[in-house]
């Protein structure tokens, strides 16, 4: 964003946004793991930052000592007042809040339910692609692995996807407009729950057979949801439905452009895609999510005080020799991956099989209608800043 101070010492005082975070974080993370597993930095009022498999999993599982009442890291933290709810719930809601909230979420993400989505997501990716064909170079982040997810979870809440540019604007003032003062935060997240509660009104009156139809018919602790759970909850789908998976079906496909040799090798062998998948989601995984600290404690050695942030970098977690042999290495045919991309613990992503069969659908139409592609200009490639992080700028050169 621009609103920071440069970092000098990753180990002291690191900046999650930092630009050479945004285009390498890995070489970072490695140096960290070796010198400073857990990392420490004054900045947004105090965060640490453990870098090592074993304390992220740890920390993820310990909803005792580190609430979730906010999960997105800048100046401001929710008051407490919200826990165990939390800002965008389920997500960030602690026990026992949480497990009815994602309860009332499971049925409509469930195997089921998100095989019936695929004739549609692989149409549209069709599209999409036939778009594009007869030009030699391509955006494929802002020609394709942006709109994907966009036109998924529009249908799914019954929101317009003509909308897609607000949702997308929200998701980046979200995740990336940390750095910014208080008040500007909150101005570019009031026009998207205005938006949001016209459209949470209109179904009341009439509903419909979509989620946000289901939010409102769905009861936690014996009451029915009102309107601003309703709207956080769709805010947090809106955020975990558009930008994690348009990150990972553009970090994957960057993967590919710049390794001929996987990419050669999946158009040769399709039925390698479903370990493929896994293997890109551990290597380039998108999230990193936070929590708070609930009491002053040591933890570990580190002095952790009460509503410090901890980053959990479930992409270092994923890129960590002591879990994963060749941690560093792209392997498409791993065969034991129980990678971090979906998180771990009672927060574990509930969209997972949704976000699997759009990066599966999406990259087999890719590499099917483009089988190969390489980068039309290297340092033209632009990553996000902050907690989710994929590529906004992938401009390929298509070769027929």
């Amino acid at each position: 964003m621009g609103l920071h101070d440069r970092v000098a010492d990753w180990a002291k005082d690191f900046d999650h946004t930092d630009e050479v975070w945004a285009a390498d974080p890995y070489a970072i993370w490695d140096e960290l793991r070796s010198t400073c597993p857990v990392a420490h930095s004054e900045r947004y009022g105090g965060v640490w930052l453990p870098t090592r498999h074993e304390d992220v999993v740890a920390i993820a599982y310990d909803t005792e000592r580190f609430s979730s009442r906010s999960v997105v890291v800048s100046k401001f933290r929710a008051p407490i007042e919200l826990a165990p709810v939390g800002t965008a719930p389920p997500i960030s809601s602690d026990p026992p809040f949480h497990k009815q909230a994602r309860k009332v979420l499971l049925p409509v993400f469930s195997p089921r339910a998100i095989a019936a989505l695929e004739p549609s997501t692989r149409a549209y990716c069709e599209e999409l692609v036939e778009q594009l064909r007869g030009r030699d170079v391509v955006d494929a982040a802002a020609d394709y692995a942006q709109h994907i997810p966009v036109r998924v979870i529009a249908n799914m809440l019954g929101l317009p996807e003509s909308d897609a540019d607000m949702f997308r604007r929200f998701v980046h003032h979200v995740l990336e407009g940390v750095s910014l003062p208080i008040e500007e935060r909150v101005a570019g997240m009031v026009p998207l729950f205005d938006y949001l509660q016209g459209h949470i009104t209109a179904h009341a009156d009439a509903p419909q057979n979509d989620l946000i139809s289901l939010l409102l018919d769905s009861e936690v602790d014996g009451r029915k949801l009102d309107v601003f759970e309703v709207a956080r909850t769709i805010a947090l789908l809106l955020i975990a439905g558009i930008d994690t998976t348009w990150s990972a079906i553009g970090a994957s496909i960057w993967h590919l452009a710049r390794t001929p040799a996987d990419r050669d090798r999946l158009v040769a062998e399709p039925e390698l895609m479903p370990k493929a998948i896994e293997e890109l989601l551990r290597a380039y995984a998108p999230v990193t999510m936070a929590r708070l600290v609930k009491e002053d404690m040591d933890w570990n050695g580190c002095p952790m005080k009460a509503d410090d942030w901890v980053l959990l970098p479930f992409p270092s977690a994923n890129r960590d020799p002591a879990a994963f042999a060749d941690a560093d290495d792209v392997v498409l045919d791993r065969e034991v991956n129980r990678h971090l991309a979906f998180g771990v613990g009672i927060h574990r992503c509930v969209g997972s099989h949704l976000a699997r069969m759009e990066l599966t659908v999406a990259l087999q139409t890719w590499l099917a209608a483009y089988p190969d592609f390489e980068l039309a200009d290297a340092d033209a490639v632009r990553w996000s800043e902050g907690q989710v992080r994929g590529p906004r700028a992938l401009p390929l050169r298509i070769r027929a």
